[in-house]
C-alpha cells in the first residue's frame, strides 16, 4: 500500500488485501460516513461490495452506523435476521459484516467493510487481522494524502513562479510587484491564484497570430 501513487490508489490495493488476508472476508470496501448517517462509497474489491455499500446507505441500516459513530467496530452476525437492509443484503449473498474505523473527525468517519458469505463470518481472528489491516491502511493512506499534497503544492508554487516571470517580463516589475498583481487579480475575478496563473502560462504558450 506504501508504495501506491495517491490516495485512491492506496485505498483500492487495500480492499483487494482485505478480502486475501482476512478470514471471513469474502469482498470488501471503504466508506465514508457524515452526521447524516448515509455512507458514500470510496473503493470497492468487486460488484458485489459495490453493491452491499449502496444498500447499507438504506434506513434500516442507520443503527448500524450509530454503533460505528460510536465504537470502533461494528458487526452483523447475519444481516437474514435483520429487518430491511439487512434482508436486502442476505440476498445479495453478504450474510455477515464487519466495519473497522479507520479515521474520524467531528463530520465524517471512514471505515474498512469486511463482508462475508457466511453469516457469523467473522471470528476472532478476522477482527484481530482486520484491526492490524485497518491500522496500515489508515497509516499508508495518511502518507500517500500527505505525498499528494506536497506534490500538487510544489506544482502550485513553480506554476504561480512562472506566471510571475511572464508578468515580471511583460510589465517591466519586479517580483513583489508581478506577484501582487496576480493576488489582486484572482481576487477581483473571484478564482484562485492557481486557476489564475494556469491561464497566464496557457496564454504565454499559444502561438501568438501573424
Amino acid at each position: 500500500m506504501h508504495e501506491q501513487t495517491g490516495p485512491r490508489a492506496t485505498l483500492r490495493t487495500a480492499v483487494r488485501l482485505a478480502v486475501h488476508l482476512v478470514p471471513g472476508a469474502d469482498h470488501a470496501g471503504i466508506v465514508t460516513v457524515g452526521r447524516d448517517l448515509v455512507p458514500e462509497s470510496v473503493s470497492w474489491s468487486d460488484d458485489v461490495a459495490s453493491s452491499a455499500q449502496a444498500l447499507t446507505g438504506m434506513p434500516g441500516h442507520r443503527a448500524f452506523w450509530e454503533e460505528l459513530w460510536a465504537a470502533p467496530v461494528a458487526t452483523v452476525e447475519d444481516t437474514a435476521t435483520v429487518q430491511g437492509a439487512g434482508q436486502n443484503l442476505a440476498v445479495l449473498g453478504v450474510r455477515s459484516v464487519l466495519a473497522l474505523r479507520l479515521r474520524t473527525d467531528r463530520r465524517h468517519l471512514t471505515a474498512l467493510m469486511l463482508y462475508g458469505r457466511k453469516p457469523g463470518g467473522h471470528d476472532e481472528t478476522s477482527l484481530r487481522m482486520g484491526r492490524i489491516l485497518a491500522a496500515h491502511v489508515s497509516l499508508a493512506h495518511d502518507s500517500a494524502t500527505v505525498q499528494e499534497q506536497l506534490t500538487e503544492a510544489m506544482r502550485t508554487r513553480d506554476l504561480i513562479g512562472q506566471a510571475t516571470g511572464l508578468l515580471m517580463a511583460r510589465e517591466g516589475v519586479d517580483a513583489a510587484e508581478a506577484f501582487d498583481h496576480l493576488v489582486r487579480a484572482s481576487q477581483q475575478q473571484n478564482i484562485k491564484l492557481r486557476e489564475l496563473a494556469q491561464r497566464y502560462v496557457d496564454a504565454a504558450a499559444r502561438p501568438r497570430e501573424a
